[in-house]
């Protein structure tokens, strides 16, 4: 990936996942510590370099809030600070980073630095105010040995995923993490019934099969109402869809193919995901494709025209699904 599409990526990545942790609290404005909470779900060298120190969002969001209570106590302000409540960012749509967060994030993409999560957490470990030093210090750790771990996991940097386009079909792959065992994050995905609670495309299901096993097929519903209550604008031959498990290895993999019995020229979404354990959670790899209909193929001069729109697209989708099942856990 390019430099601008790995800040930006990383950009889209910890402002949503910031955005989702101040919402918790009820505020709309992300500080160092959202950002520093951001990172610790991250997918990328820095989440993996945090969640081994032991910093993994549980741990990170206890340390913060003891951290807030001190710094108002020191203060002589005795106060009773309201506890977390759920993630309310997509109902309110509502977020700003500070000044000191906005200035970190900044530093990450410039003087030749890559802009990715790394660039970031080394960014915020150095920040001056001494608000991450403290909290890292609750979890055992410090700036030093989140350095010395960064240098040592930056010697072997992961291959860079790509969008694929075969004529065929379009296709991409992309790893995430979630702060949950495999074993419930499997109970989630196995599921039918739950399928709405981390696909954004359906907003319910039905006619489930008595047995979830592959080749077993179900109905899903377009979304209607998006999450703030504004009303979704639907393509009636896109409002219905049906569901094929065509893969289902317990605790290690999952996959489904969906087509839209009302509009048959639309291509066909094949999903599979693949579980395994890690520091923290578990790391999903999402493999994303929209396979085309023989009528629907188009242009190759057209295809490699708008690669780069259709790989944005694709790695949206994947980055937007990996949040979405995460979020479940949060």
């Amino acid at each position: 990936m390019s430099k601008l599409t790995v800040a930006t990526a990383t950009m889209y990545d910890l402002s949503l996942a910031g955005a989702e942790e101040a919402s918790r609290l009820g505020e709309q404005s992300g500080d160092i510590d959202h950002l520093l909470l951001a990172l610790t779900i991250n997918e990328q060298v820095a989440g993996q370099v945090l969640r081994a120190l032991g910093a993994d969002l549980e741990r990170t969001r206890a340390a913060v809030e003891q951290q807030h209570a001190d710094q108002l106590a020191s203060l002589g302000v005795q106060a009773t600070m309201p506890g977390p409540g759920r993630i309310t960012y997509h109902e309110r749509g509502e977020f700003a980073w500070n000044d000191r967060a906005l200035d970190v994030l900044r530093r990450a993409g410039q003087g030749g630095k890559r802009g990715d999560a790394a660039a970031v957490l080394r960014e915020l470990v150095d920040e001056g105010s001494g608000l991450i030093e403290a909290i890292l210090q609750r979890l055992d750790t410090s700036p030093q040995q989140v350095r010395e771990l960064l240098d040592q996991a930056e010697r072997y940097p992961a291959l860079p995923t790509r969008a694929a386009d075969n004529g065929r079909s379009l296709s991409g792959a992309g790893a995430v993490h979630v702060p949950a065992p495999v074993t419930d994050v499997w109970a989630l995905l196995n599921d039918p019934a739950r399928m709405p609670e981390w696909d954004l495309l359906f907003g319910r299901v039905d006619d489930l099969p008595d047995d979830v096993a592959p080749g077993a097929t179900w109905t899903a519903y377009a979304l209607e109402t998006a999450p703030n209550g504004k009303p979704q604008r639907i393509n009636p031959e896109r409002r219905r869809a049906r569901i094929e498990l065509v893969e289902s290895e317990p605790t290690t993999a999952i996959e489904w193919i969906t087509t839209w019995p009302d509009s048959p020229t639309s291509n066909k979404r094949r999903m599979r995901i693949e579980l395994e354990p890690a520091a923290g959670g578990t790391r999903l790899l999402i493999r994303h494709a929209w396979e085309r209909t023989s009528s629907r193929r188009g242009i190759p001069l057209l295809r490699w025209v708008m690669r780069p729109l259709y790989s944005f697209a694709i790695w949206l989708q994947i980055s937007q699904t990996g949040a979405s099942i995460g979020r479940v856990f949060r």
